[in-house]
């Protein structure tokens, strides 16, 4: 079931009614978790048990590890919420990464190894309710929150659907606080939900799949180079694509929370207005960014170590967040470049001194600069392979001059249209939030704004395509 289907909407508006009636808080919360578990199984059935195995272990374990008061036997516990998490993790999503790797090294070293076919079905959001499980543990372990008392309330902080399978990742103190005391929303709360679902399916329907996706998928799809102008507004549609993609699932999640009345913070903040690539991060998908950072960056030394230790760190998170997104070594690769370019721009922080105060002029230039390279890694996070990605970037450094042109001229006007009103419009809300421009805007120009987004939704209808992130 995706957010961009009557299928959701159905579902979502009999969610909406169960939670209005007047009825005991706790039966809300079981219509909650009853409703969040056929949103996961309308996917694939048997893969609710793997959400069910995650959930049961962690919440035990937690319990285990804060009875615990030996250091040793407060480990051995946190390692078997490790392992299992990790354990499911690397089956189901890497096991057939790794077996072809390691059927590659064998075959470079002479040895012919011809395994069985293995065939694995990655789960729907494994690697999102996984890190929402485990943060659990690791926080109970170093002693951040105290264990959730009830099952019940944890596995609805688990698998609330909200933000199930594609984030944004939660911890449990954004939501589980929440659901102690009865909880519905205002008429108020309920406007900026609705309005937000309504933007963040214009912003999936409208701009990823409407706008963006049909010039990345031609682009990226030829058997055969592209030329330089193809190949930029390729990789420039499939940059507008994933942002709206992802961020439009992102605000749906927490306009239907709103709805419900429960807040959950939102995972995007203007990203290609940023100036600087740890600005950058700060500003995409900050849920699984602040993650990464608090949950591997800092435990293996963060910047406490000296400088070469901090480069090596830096690298590893952002090699490690880029497997995240997917088996594949073009995932690796564009984690590997965030990776150098934060260490390129730490270091050079510390040898421009004036670096703390640029000029506006010397902002724009970095902005620019920032947004070009961002867009070098897209070409490696939308190929499906490293031979791909580096055909697509010699093409847009010009070396296919003979290369035919493919896009249609309407296609290339819309990209460019829709790419500038996109970056405008995150710069225009880089330091702003959208709660300070709807109060200063006027009743009547927010009412023909919220109309128009909802017209275009529903004459464009879309196909129903899921979510990018879906696949991660």
């Amino acid at each position: 079931m995706v957010f961009n289907s009557l299928t959701f909407v159905v579902f979502f508006a009999i969610v909406l009614l169960l939670h209005n009636l007047p009825l005991p808080w706790s039966v809300k919360k079981l219509n909650l978790l009853i409703a969040s578990y056929l949103f996961y199984a309308a996917w694939n059935p048997p893969f609710i048990l793997l959400l069910w195995a995650s959930t049961i272990v962690d919440w035990l374990v937690a319990r285990q590890i804060n009875r615990q008061v030996v250091p040793g036997r407060r480990k051995a516990w946190l390692f078997v919420s490790l392992g299992l998490n990790l354990g499911f993790l690397g089956f189901f999503k890497y096991g057939n990464f790794m077996l072809e790797n390691w059927q590659t090294l064998m075959a470079g070293i002479g040895v012919h190894y011809q395994p069985p076919k293995w065939d694995i079905l990655l789960p729907i959001g494994i690697s999102f309710y996984t890190f929402h499980s485990m943060s659990y543990t690791l926080d109970v372990y170093w002693r951040r929150v105290e264990p959730i008392k009830k099952l019940f309330d944890f596995a609805l902080f688990v698998g609330f659907f909200t933000q199930l399978v594609a984030g944004p990742i939660l911890r449990t103190s954004d939501l589980v606080p929440q659901f102690m005391s009865p909880r519905t929303a205002t008429r108020k709360q309920l406007c900026w939900g609705l309005a937000l679902i309504t933007l963040g399916l214009f912003e999936k329907v409208v701009l990823a799949d409407g706008v963006f996706a049909p010039v990345a998928d031609t682009v990226f799809g030829v058997p055969f180079p592209v030329g330089m102008v193809d190949a930029y507004l390729g990789t420039l549609a499939f940059s507008g694509q994933i942002f709206c993609d992802f961020a439009g699932y992102s605000t749906v999640a927490v306009g239907a929370a709103l709805c419900l009345g429960f807040s959950i913070p939102n995972n995007f903040r203007s990203p290609y207005a940023a100036i600087g690539f740890s600005d950058f991060w700060r500003r995409w998908h900050i849920s699984l960014s602040t993650w990464l950072r608090d949950y591997l960056y800092i435990p293996i030394g963060g910047n406490r170590k000296g400088e070469v230790r901090t480069y090596a760190n830096v690298m590893t998170t952002m090699l490690l967040g880029g497997l995240w997104h997917g088996a594949n070594w073009t995932f690796v690769i564009w984690g590997g470049l965030h990776g150098i370019y934060l260490v390129a721009e730490r270091w050079l922080k510390q040898a421009v001194v004036r670096w703390a105060l640029p000029s506006p002029f010397v902002k724009v230039v970095l902005a620019i600069v920032t947004f070009v390279l961002v867009n070098v890694t897209w070409v490696f996070f939308r190929a499906k392979t490293l031979s791909a990605a580096v055909t697509m970037l010699k093409a847009m450094a010009g070396l296919h001059p003979q290369a035919p042109a493919i896009l249609p001229t309407v296609n290339v006007l819309e990209t460019v249209v829709c790419i500038v009103g996109l970056v405008w419009t995150q710069w225009y809300m880089r330091d702003r939030t959208l709660e300070d421009v709807v109060t200063q805007a006027p009743p009547a120009v927010l009412a023909a704004a919220w109309a128009s987004l909802a017209f275009a939704v529903i004459i464009t209808q879309g196909t129903g395509d899921a979510f990018i992130y879906f696949q991660f």
